[in-house]
């Protein structure tokens, strides 16, 4: 799992399993975004798999999926609203994580 930081309370990875989810609470991650759609590729474990087991690693989780190359107004707003309700630090995760990167910051930049 490749975790770049992007500011204090902000990181992104590409896809994460299952498994890596215990690791990302051991690292004190509180909260967890998908910015991946379900089905993207066949490898792909699904959001309701790495829910699971979040839930059970109290670790919060948010479904905000984008689909790769259009990012639409209400993507944005809906990782607004769940990076405010969101307890930091907080891990994002797509396929590479540069949709999370690119919309956060659209909501940092939105936000002024």
């Amino acid at each position: 799992m490749d975790i770049r930081q992007i500011d204090e309370g902000y990181a992104v990875s590409g896809q994460i399993s299952p498994d890596d989810v215990r690791d990302l609470a051991a690292a004190g991650y509180h909260t967890i975004i998908c910015n991946r759609p379900d089905g993207e590729s066949a490898d792909q474990p699904n959001f309701a798999e790495i829910k699971n087991v979040a839930e059970k690693a109290g670790i919060a989780i948010y479904y905000v999926p984008v689909v790769s190359g259009q990012l639409t107004q209400d993507d944005v707003d809906a990782m607004a609203r769940a990076l405010d309700e969101a307890e930091g630090p907080v891990l994002a995760y797509c396929r590479s994580g540069a949709r999370s990167t690119n919309i956060y910051g659209i909501v940092q930049q939105q936000k002024g």
